[in-house]
């Protein structure tokens, strides 16, 4: 059954969105695009999205070795973004997404926080968010931000866009090292004026009227914290529940989804360029 709690699709949930077979072997084989949501909806499609992506290797400064999955667009040097995933750990979707970024024309970094493991269940997932450490998160983020602006594929503009566990992410490295444009989905945004100083870019906030866990009043909060510290956000609002922007789930709303991507892109061109 489709685990309304969780974000994205545990196993044995049914895709949200179906592609004709004629449509899905062009695909695998190179001579078409699909809308994103296509793919993402599609376990074999995303799979082989994310088979386009180049694996890399990163040291960080305490010594860990991290891997995240790189799509470069066909025009370099190119604005950069990084993609934190959601609980479920870096799975073929936010691959597929991070070579939808590169089709863009960004350079797009899909990272890995726990480890190469990837949940099938929400309780697996609840497990390694529990885990994680946040100092070595925040380690592991920074560091990935740095190699990027040395890339030699990299403009230097870099920003950052994760989604639930990953939305909280992307505001929490926007904070920890300078980022040129933080865009946040569904994430946890509890921070005070005085955290929030620390930004040097915009921040974009998708949000949804009917989640129960990033609520109206954490979103608000938010907001007035922005505004206290002087930094610039703007926020939309859809009518729609938690995780409304994953194909993969049971509460996909591909209106407010498409708007959101959109918006997404169209806040990277205007804050990295590209």
């Amino acid at each position: 059954m489709c685990d309304r709690r969780s974000c994205g699709r545990p196993a044995g949930c049914q895709p949200a969105i179906s592609v004709p077979a004629t449509q899905r072997r062009a695909f695998l084989r190179g001579l078409i695009a699909l809308p994103l949501a296509a793919v993402l909806a599609s376990p074999r499609l995303a799979r082989a999205a994310a088979a386009r992506l180049q694996k890399v290797t990163l040291q960080t400064a305490s010594g860990a070795t991290v891997h995240a999955f790189l799509a470069t667009p066909q025009q370099v040097p190119a604005p950069a973004v990084v993609l934190i995933h959601e609980w479920w750990g870096l799975n073929d979707q936010i691959k597929a997404v991070a070579a939808e970024f590169a089709q863009h024309g960004f350079l797009a970094l899909a990272v890995d926080l726990f480890g190469g493991n990837v949940a099938t269940t929400p309780e697996a997932a609840r497990a390694q968010v529990a885990a994680l450490d946040a100092g070595r998160a925040t380690e592991t983020l920074v560091g990935w931000i740095a190699w990027l602006r040395q890339h030699p594929s990299s403009t230097g503009k870099i920003g950052t866009v994760g989604w639930c566990f990953g939305g909280g992410w992307s505001l929490n490295v926007s904070l920890a090292t300078p980022v040129d444009g933080t865009v946040i989905y569904y994430g946890d945004v509890r921070k005070t004026p005085e955290q929030l100083q620390r930004l040097r870019g915009p921040v974009l906030g998708h949000f949804a009227t009917r989640d129960h866990w990033i609520t109206a009043d954490m979103v608000r909060a938010f907001t007035q914290a922005m505004a206290a510290a002087g930094k610039p956000v703007t926020v939309y609002w859809y009518d729609a529940e938690h995780a409304f922007a994953n194909p993969t789930g049971a509460r996909y709303d591909a209106q407010d989804a498409q708007l959101a991507w959109s918006r997404t892109l169209a806040f990277f061109r205007q804050h990295l360029g590209g």
